[in-house]
């Protein structure tokens, strides 16, 4: 079964990547870190798939099913009878965020 705070749809792709770091500005979680010429993933487990690091990459060097991520995690939690761990989804979902609003 997928697990959602291990597993995610996220795919880079290094070789396209020339550095702009605009997924580094976008990404609430973090996932990625400017590293030598081009960005590295340093926190994928972090992945909400929330789409805005895929959705502002000039050169496709990143892929992402997304929305997956962070209805998954409130539906795990909802089914455990939890309240959602800190870091998952905590963008705040306000409008126009990266899980909020504008879907």
């Amino acid at each position: 079964m997928f697990d959602s705070y291990r597993e995610n749809t996220l795919r880079y792709n290094p070789e396209r990547c020339f550095g702009c770091l605009r997924c580094t500005e976008v990404c609430p979680h973090g996932v990625f870190a400017e590293g030598n010429r081009r960005v590295e993933v340093v926190r994928p487990e972090e992945c909400m798939e929330c789409g805005a690091c895929a959705r502002n990459c000039p050169v496709q060097a990143i892929e992402v099913q997304s929305g997956v991520g962070c209805a998954w995690a409130m539906i795990g939690a909802a089914l455990r009878g939890k309240e959602m761990d800190s870091g998952t989804c905590g963008c705040g979902g306000d409008e126009g965020s990266c899980c909020g609003g504008d879907r």
